[in-house]
């Protein structure tokens, strides 16, 4: 039995070495360093990522719901903006490329560079995913419509259990009892402002029919942005392999694009586009705030989608939904605020499960780092032995 452990342990060594050689160090103090500022600065894109999704969903949520509460009424315009804001991350993009791209060195191998797929092959995928957000965008423009800002955005939390659903079978995502209970809190938390007819002064004024319209489409809007997290974290492994914040960027633009042209065509043949001159007119804050609204919603959105897509790209589908929803108490606070939306126990409690689920799904990513430390060390300790 020892002599079977100690040729795996060879085997081991063998393998670390191999890998030094290509690395370029044979120095595990080093490597071991270098495996830890790899996780730092992982859990700091992370943040950073979060704070744009967060931040950039609140905001153009309640820019959303400012536009339609001082007149604004078309929902291919509501849509439009969601996407039509990709020009801001031409700056990024080119910075990105320009200083953080690594030199192409003429000792780099085959052996360190992932193969990327063709350009029939992305395109055929950003066209899916660009017309796939569009469709979902005109949904959430319905539900936006004829729903409570706070309602609303707690309708979205749902997208958390189709997202779990999808995850499990697209993405193989395994599921521990911290993800389940996170799961379960921010499903409860939902639930509770669904059931509260009284959360907000615009339930009184929406007709039965288009409040239920509303609530239908907010939760189709829910799976199929599930669907599409889902879709985009299995693009970035089967497809794209390219581990840079570039093809983050990338994908963001290019699916952007197609979704902007496609609410384009259906402004133009739905004949939408002829309303808008009088929307202009009747908008409450005058022209100037309308056109401005619009614009800082698209900017917001395209924010937003950086901070999906980053999320999803460094953990997945999975994590950059429960980010999401960690949102979804901050803007029924703003809610109340801005529009005078009432603020009672319900909400109060269904943003304290929010918080309890959004920490019991950290705590199982900080349990899931702790077990990668302890396996680096392990791995250490056998390339000391050697």
């Amino acid at each position: 039995m020892g002599e079977i452990q100690e040729v795996q342990l060879q085997i081991k060594c063998q393998e670390s070495k191999e890998v030094s050689a290509k690395s370029g160090s044979d120095d595990p103090a080093s490597a071991s360093t270098m495996k830890g500022s790899k996780r730092y600065n992982r859990w700091l894109r992370v943040t950073l990522y979060g704070f744009l999704l967060i931040s950039g969903q609140s905001v153009a949520t309640l820019l959303g719901e400012l536009y339609y509460d001082k007149g604004g009424n078309s929902k291919w315009m509501a849509t439009l903006v969601q996407s039509a804001g990709f020009p801001v991350l031409f700056i990024p993009l080119i910075v990105v490329k320009i200083y953080l791209t690594p030199p192409i060195s003429s000792t780099t191998t085959s052996t360190t560079t992932k193969p990327s797929a063709s350009v029939s092959t992305l395109a055929l995928l950003y066209i899916s995913l660009g017309v796939l957000i569009a469709g979902n965008g005109m949904l959430y423009s319905y539900g936006l419509l004829y729903l409570p800002v706070s309602t609303y955005s707690l309708l979205c939390a749902t997208q958390l259990v189709f997202n779990a659903i999808f995850s499990f079978f697209i993405n193989s995502q395994k599921f521990t009892a911290f993800i389940f209970n996170s799961l379960i809190l921010l499903t409860m938390s939902v639930v509770l402002l669904s059931i509260d007819p009284d959360g907000s002064s615009k339930s009184t004024t929406i007709p039965q029919g288009k409040y239920v319209i509303g609530f239908i489409c907010t939760l189709s809007a829910s799976a199929g942005y599930s669907l599409l997290l889902s879709l985009t974290q299995l693009s970035f492994e089967k497809v794209i392999k390219n581990e840079t914040i570039y093809a983050v960027l990338e994908m963001s633009i290019s699916t952007s694009v197609v979704s902007t042209c496609t609410c384009l065509v259906g402004l133009f043949a739905s004949g939408d586009w002829r309303r808008l001159k009088n929307e202009i007119n009747d908008y409450g804050e005058g022209g100037v705030s309308y056109v401005m609204t619009l614009v800082w919603i698209a900017v917001t959105w395209q924010v937003s989608s950086v901070g999906i897509l980053g999320l999803v790209f460094e953990a997945s589908s999975l994590f950059s939904n429960v980010i999401s929803t960690l949102g979804s108490p901050i803007v029924p606070i703003f809610s109340v605020i801005f529009f005078h939306d009432k603020l009672d126990g319900v909400k109060i409690v269904a943003m304290l499960l929010s918080l309890w689920g959004f920490v019991s799904y950290i705590y199982q990513h900080y349990l899931d780092d702790c077990k990668a430390k302890e396996t680096t060390t392990v791995d250490d300790q056998n390339e000391e032995k050697c």
